[in-house]
């Protein structure tokens, strides 16, 4: 039962994952294609969390952290360049 879950999980969020790639080329502005791609890192993250429970390896959770803190720095960074112009001030 818990391999038709996980099989479902992972048809959702990859589908998820396409729907949020074709908004980061089609939205209508910079801040909407910020927010696909912060979602993206999510969805990115709940596939590898995912594939850690089906392989029973704690690697897949300890790679999803550093995935998870390096899309937040990201993110930040991004939001930053295009409010000032300038990451480093």
């Amino acid at each position: 039962m818990l391999n038709y879950a996980l099989d479902f999980a992972f048809l959702c969020f990859g589908l998820g994952l396409a729907m949020n790639l074709y908004r980061v080329f089609r939205a209508p502005g910079v801040t909407d294609r910020i927010l696909a791609l912060d979602t993206m890192v999510i969805n990115v993250l709940t596939l590898i969390v995912l594939y850690g429970m089906r392989t029973k390896s704690g690697v897949n959770f300890e790679a999803a952290l550093l995935f998870a803190m390096t899309g937040f720095v990201s993110t930040v960074a991004y939001c930053k360049f295009v409010l000032r112009g300038d990451i480093i001030e």
